[in-house]
């Protein structure tokens, strides 16, 4: 069977959405597809068909990620799937091509996603960009370490009044931390109703901290009541929780661990340099587990580096390899100054020679140059350049994506 390709018709959205339901097992119901509607773009979706029949679906949101010392445009591909009836048949290579492309064309420098499957995308010039953290905590193993004193005032607040603050403080803490894209009301209600699984329809709780009549953190929760033997153990999951200082972060994740009749507290994704490990007596009991996050990769290589701060001065030469998109491949010169950084092409000799999956592993500061070169993924051409380049993409705090996208 020959697959073609090309963009997916208006009145297709919802033949795209069942089929990459359907690619990961799952029926999209009409309220799901609905929810999709709020922050589909139609003309940044593509498919895969087999003569009438679409088979197969990508698609890409126009996002603006946080990047150390900035934001950047970013094309965020998401929705990509392929009827199991159709696999191994070149349909997502086909389609991710399209999409790619198209991110390009639109003038942004990156493209990120979350991926179902690590091993998919490192072929298509996607490297691991951030680590997500997943925690489950007993909550009688929750007493904080000395020196935290309260000091604001936590609320319990209707879904309708937390919107606000959760925009606010989201757009403060990506600010201070790479790898968020930007957020807006659409994309909170989005989130609110996204319902793959239907153990998921419990609906949330949200708590808001407030500072000199700010709010200037939130949690966004829902708990699962368990009564075994009759005894309460219910089960809190934290969806969301950012805050604009670490008094109110503490804070708030106190009020969580104390809500009544809660035995554990968990969440599957957080930053992997979570602050609550430091944060109590016991730091074993956070059970922390580390698991990909962000995927990224680099399509405007000079564009994307000069969008970014540096840690330290430096010049380097990289040649890249880029197998998937090979107009991106070459040698580039980055001199950075200031905290700035300048990208050009050049013929001078390379300090190193990487793949362009280790610079969108890099970009964030999340994955080291050295961590790649012990992972045989980048050769040292000059001796003392990866201790170099390392300082100057290091950033902190690490990079975190706050939701899949």
């Amino acid at each position: 069977m020959d697959l073609s390709f090309r963009r997916m018709r208006p009145e297709e959205f919802e033949r795209f959405a069942s089929v990459v339901e359907a690619a990961f097992s799952s029926l999209a119901t009409p309220e799901a597809i609905e929810n999709e509607r709020r922050v589909a773009e139609l003309d940044r979706m593509v498919v895969s068909t087999d003569g009438d029949e679409i088979v197969g679906g990508a698609s890409a949101y126009s996002l603006r990620l946080s990047v150390p010392g900035g934001d950047i445009a970013c094309g965020g591909v998401t929705g990509v799937g392929v009827l199991p009836t159709h696999r191994r048949r070149g349909a997502n290579t086909g389609m991710m091509r399209m999409v790619l492309e198209d991110v390009r064309e639109r003038g942004e420098p990156i493209a990120a996603l979350h991926a179902s499957q690590g091993a998919i995308y490192g072929r298509f010039g996607f490297g691991l960009a951030s680590l997500r953290a997943e925690i489950d905590l007993e909550t009688r193993a929750s007493a904080f370490v000395r020196g935290y004193v309260p000091a604001g005032s936590v609320r319990l607040a209707e879904r309708s009044d937390a919107l606000d603050a959760i925009v606010a403080v989201s757009a403060a803490s990506r600010a201070a931390r790479p790898g968020a894209p930007e957020t807006d009301p659409r994309w909170v209600e989005y989130r609110l109703e996204d319902h793959h699984d239907p153990a998921d329809r419990v609906e949330p709780f949200f708590l808001l901290h407030r500072t000199d009549g700010i709010d200037d953190a939130y949690a966004w929760y829902r708990v699962r009541q368990e009564w075994p033997d009759g005894i309460p153990s219910y089960k809190l999951e934290v969806l969301d929780l950012q805050a604009m200082t670490p008094q109110a972060y503490a804070e708030t994740w106190r009020a969580v661990l104390d809500v009544d009749l809660v035995a554990r507290v968990t969440s599957w994704n957080r930053p992997v340099d979570e602050p609550l490990l430091h944060l109590l007596v016991e730091p074993r009991a956070l059970r922390l587990g580390v698991r990909d996050g962000l995927w990224l990769r680099l399509l405007d290589i000079p564009a994307a580096l000069e969008a970014r701060a540096y840690a330290a001065h430096g010049e380097v030469v990289v040649e890249v390899e880029d197998r998937f998109c090979p107009w991106n491949g070459g040698r580039y010169r980055l001199e950075v100054s200031g905290g700035r950084g300048s990208c050009t092409r050049t013929d001078s000799d390379p300090d190193l020679a990487a793949s362009v999956n280790v610079l969108g592993a890099a970009y964030l500061g999340g994955t080291t140059f050295r961590q790649s070169a012990r992972g045989l993924q980048v050769r040292e051409l000059r001796p003392g350049a990866l201790a170099e380049v390392d300082a100057m993409f290091a950033w902190d705090p690490a990079p975190w994506c706050p939701f899949m996208f």
